[in-house]
């Protein structure tokens, strides 16, 4: 099962509400303690069990209660208790008294053990604790051939663990869904906010760029156009609203961010359908492309064209940028590099092994430049795709 969330805590009403339950069960257990005790051949021993039942009952309570960190001790120490304290009442009765009645402790208080183990681990766990107090009654009442149906200690422990245990596993996930609908909603306000910013702010100082250096022509005519590119990139990554997107989540379509970023810069070819990753590997390779892109628009030459390839095979992404402008010159890179300009190696090639993968470049004078970007879809990468990272990165260097 998974584990419970991080965060708030959203097991503690589950838990406050088993605390109740208990503190009933204590009171029924004091109350068949005294309508018993008249039975039993050690009267005084039989007391002193009821007040360590009575006792660690009011602690447990607490502790579970209000002190998340100690809750699987507590358990584990509920789940001895029980064991101890049914195994008890041979010392406290004859055998013709504990063989035909319910253990001293009662089963409905041997049902909080059961309870705070379902919380804990969910249905499975629940139904371990509760198989167990049930063997452990059968074999402390000297009735392992009793006929399962003339003995409700089995499945009302078994009804308990299993109950508790998927309300438990219900509760998290309510409270996962709840987590990311909370975050949907922040994410999209403040989306909202830089929205309103943008527009008020750089796309108006876009426009008027383009507006300004078509009237003023000659050279200003090509600014003009750098302008309006990035006016209608901007205006399209601000009105994004592909729902594959789950900005809340922790998956990220990887399609729809990479043809955000591509803007109407480069053509993008992706499956028809989203391509769903962990959100950070989404991110990365997005601010990847952008890198890419830049590097193409600063350093293709004017009216190069820009290519997006993206595919996704199973348990890896390829993700190729291509552009058919002017290439790079043998040893520009190396030259770049020595000068210390870290811009390919950081935020390409960085980028690739910081995800596992490989950035490998392909380029030549009048052949245009392409990046093959390999990358796995989790956290797992082979220890020789991380060696030809390394070797990647010697081939590759920063743009100058």
């Amino acid at each position: 099962m998974r584990p419970p969330p991080t965060g708030p805590d959203a097991d503690a009403p589950l838990w406050r509400a088993a605390q109740v339950f208990r503190l009933v069960t204590v009171a029924y257990a004091v109350g068949s303690q005294f309508s018993t005790v008249v039975n039993y051949t050690r009267p005084g021993l039989s007391w002193f069990f009821t007040g360590v039942l009575v006792t660690w009952s009011l602690v447990s309570a607490v502790l579970l209660s209000r002190e998340a960190r100690l809750r699987r001790t507590v358990t584990v120490v509920d789940q001895i208790l029980a064991v101890a304290l049914m195994a008890a009442t041979r010392l406290v009765a004859d055998h013709d008294w504990y063989s035909n009645h319910q253990t001293m402790p009662t089963t409905l208080w041997v049902a909080n053990a059961v309870l705070s183990a379902a919380i804990l681990g969910g249905p499975l766990t629940g139904i371990g604790s509760a198989l167990l107090m049930s063997v452990v009654s059968a074999v402390v009442r000297d009735q392992i051939n009793l006929d399962l149906w003339r003995d409700a200690t089995a499945p009302v422990l078994v009804a308990c663990g299993v109950a508790m245990g998927f309300a438990t596993t219900t509760a998290r996930s309510a409270h996962r869904q709840l987590e990311q609908a909370v975050r949907v909603a922040a994410a999209t306000e403040e989306r909202d906010r830089l929205a309103r910013q943008v527009h008020d702010g750089v796309l108006q100082v876009l426009a008027l760029v383009q507006r300004r250096g078509l009237e003023l022509g000659g050279d200003a005519t090509e600014l003009a156009e750098l302008a309006r590119e990035q006016e209608t990139a901007l205006r399209q990554l601000i009105s994004e609203q592909d729902t594959d997107v789950d900005r809340g989540g922790e998956h990220a379509d990887l399609t729809a961010l990479v043809r955000a970023r591509a803007g109407t810069g480069a053509t993008v070819s992706a499956p028809a359908g989203p391509i769903m990753i962990p959100r950070d590997r989404a991110e990365e390779l997005a601010a990847l492309t952008t890198a890419a892109l830049s590097n193409t628009q600063l350093h293709a030459g004017a009216g190069a064209a820009a290519y997006i390839l993206l595919e996704d095979l199973g348990d890896e992404i390829v993700l190729s940028i291509r552009d058919d402008g002017v290439g790079i010159e043998p040893g520009r890179l190396d030259e770049a590099r020595e000068q210390g300009r870290m811009g390919v190696s950081k935020s390409i090639v960085g980028r690739a092994e910081w995800l596992g993968g490989v950035a490998l470049l392909d380029s030549d004078v009048g052949e245009g430049t392409e990046w093959e970007i390999r990358v796995p879809k989790g956290n797992e990468w082979p220890r020789s795709a991380r060696k030809h990272t390394r070797t990647a990165q010697r081939n590759a260097a920063p743009s100058a």
